[in-house]
């Protein structure tokens, strides 16, 4: 999960981008980075933080031009240094920027391939860089001269998403020629695209959710199709085409569950909208497994759990009440390193009411539960603050299998639900009782909102892995890698690449 910008305009647009990244920040806080292209030429600064952090006066001043790319990161691939943040740069063809949000399945094949045939030298273990030089060859191999047309471009990401399996979303600069964006056959990462009436002209923004668009006075044009590849040329004339054989949309469920600001609208569907119809399923649900009469009030775990929560009430006739206070200062815990570091966090980030406890049957009602972690030290706090019973529900179904689309969810053997019942759950979390809603229900929610939507990404439920390329061995190989860590991590990679290519000879 990452939040990517582009943006063209006729005037500076380094705060442009700036202020986008500050409406994107829930998608990363691991690293930010701004490059701007002025004339021929790039400007880049990136480093590990937040955007209000990474970027003083100083770097601002330091990045001219009418058009460029920013994102904020954390690291699903890679490491979290900050060579890793991104944008990525590559001098030739032309010279080229790049920054993704989603994560390429074949990221190591690929580094192989650039390596031995390609002859391109990938320096970091980021995959963003992979998928920068296997687009800087294929625009090398389409294009004939020094020129670039809109249709040798396409052709390019037509020969890249051939290559590339996983998910991407992509916005990407070229010196001298345009902003180039495009998304994988798939549609699985978020990828949208604005204008706005400029006094010199038509500026166009693209970003992973529309309220980097709404936030900065853009108006919502459309989504990227899976698939399609957008470009603006230096003059801001739209070009587009689709560049996929078979293209499919099927969004990431998890981005209407948690990741996604509640005020956007992805693939025609608001978020918060969705999230109102998985508390009305959640609702039926409980109804039907629970006597509501036990339930004395409906508490969410802050933020993302709230419209659920509250129409959940609102449907079974309950009080709704606030009992728990977020310090918005906080990382995300499940994506914290170390079981310790997450169960402090949980502590530093919430804070109970305990007038609110006090002598209740309470049902807490929370986005989804990953590791359990959160949600056992949230019950615990629930019963400190002097709750009688404390019934959980989660508003999205067991998590019981990895994510490697872009959500840095952990392995097999840390997810709570993993080779678990429901019950079993439930006393692993101390809850007097526990609902999860239903793979379907959470489907429904999002289809309501926009029947358009058929077909999803669920992959962290259901362990349907739909780029097909997924296997048992595949994940037995991250999940190794990922308990395993080397100490020098390069130089284990260096042997491990060199090992294959002797292999390969």
């Amino acid at each position: 999960m990452c939040g990517i910008v582009g943006v063209f305009s006729h005037q500076p647009v380094n705060q442009l981008i700036y202020d986008a990244l500050l409406l994107l920040q829930h998608r990363g806080q691991d690293a930010a980075g701004i490059a701007t292209c002025n004339g021929n030429g790039f400007s880049m600064y990136k480093a590990n933080g937040l955007v209000r952090d990474v970027f003083r006066t100083r770097n601002m001043r330091s990045l001219p031009g009418n058009s460029g790319i920013g994102q904020v990161r954390y690291p699903t691939a890679g490491s979290d240094s900050a060579e890793e943040a991104q944008p990525f740069y590559v001098n030739a063809p032309f010279g080229i920027i790049l920054a993704h949000n989603g994560n390429l399945t074949n990221w190591e094949q690929l580094k192989i391939e650039m390596f031995k045939n390609d002859r391109r030298h990938i320096n970091t273990d980021s995959d963003t860089e992979v998928l920068l030089n296997v687009l800087a060859h294929e625009i090398q191999q389409a294009t004939s001269g020094y020129s670039l047309e809109p249709a040798t471009l396409f052709q390019a990401v037509a020969a890249l998403h051939r290559r590339v399996r996983g998910s991407y979303a992509v916005v990407a600069q070229i010196a001298g020629y345009g902003m180039l964006a495009f998304r994988d056959p798939f549609g699985i990462r978020p990828l949208c695209i604005g204008f706005n009436d400029g006094e010199n002209g038509v500026e166009y923004m693209v970003a992973s959710e529309s309220v980097a668009l709404d936030g900065l006075g853009f108006r919502f044009l459309r989504d990227v199709l899976p698939g399609e590849a957008i470009f603006i040329d230096t003059d801001g004339k739209l070009y587009h085409q689709q560049c996929a054989d078979n293209p499919s949309l099927n969004p990431c469920a998890f981005e209407y569950v948690y990741l996604a600001r509640p005020d956007s609208i992805i693939d025609g569907a608001s978020v918060y909208a969705t999230r109102l119809k998985m508390g009305e399923y959640l609702a039926d649900k409980i109804r039907a497994q629970l006597s509501t009469g036990e339930i004395d009030v409906v508490m969410p775990i802050p933020d993302s759990s709230r419209p659920a929560a509250l129409e959940l009430a609102h449907r079974l006739g309950l009080e709704y009440r606030e009992g728990f206070i977020k310090n918005r200062y906080i990382g995300r815990t499940f994506i914290m390193p170390g079981q310790a570091q997450r169960k402090k966090s949980v502590r530093q980030k919430l804070n109970a009411i305990g007038l609110e406890f006090k002598g209740k049957n309470v049902l807490l009602v929370d986005d989804s539960i990953v590791r359990g972690t959160t949600s056992r030290e949230i019950v615990q706090m629930a019963r400190e603050g002097g709750a009688n019973k404390v019934f959980f529900a989660s508003a999205a179904p067991p998590v019981v299998f990895p994510n490697v689309y872009g959500i840095d969810m952990p392995t097999r053997s840390e997810l709570i639900a993993h080779g678990r019942s429901d019950d079993e759950v439930c006393r692993e979390i101390t809850a007097d009782a526990l609902i999860y809603q239903d793979l379907e229900a959470l489907q429904r929610s999002i289809s309501d909102v926009n029947p358009a939507l058929k077909r999803f990404e669920a992959s962290c439920f259901d362990g349907d892995y739909i780029t097909g390329d997924i296997s048992a061995a595949y994940l037995d190989r991250i999940e190794s890698a990922r308990n395993n860590p080397k100490p020098a991590a390069d130089d284990a990679v260096r042997s491990q690449l060199n090992l294959n290519l002797a292999q390969i000879d």
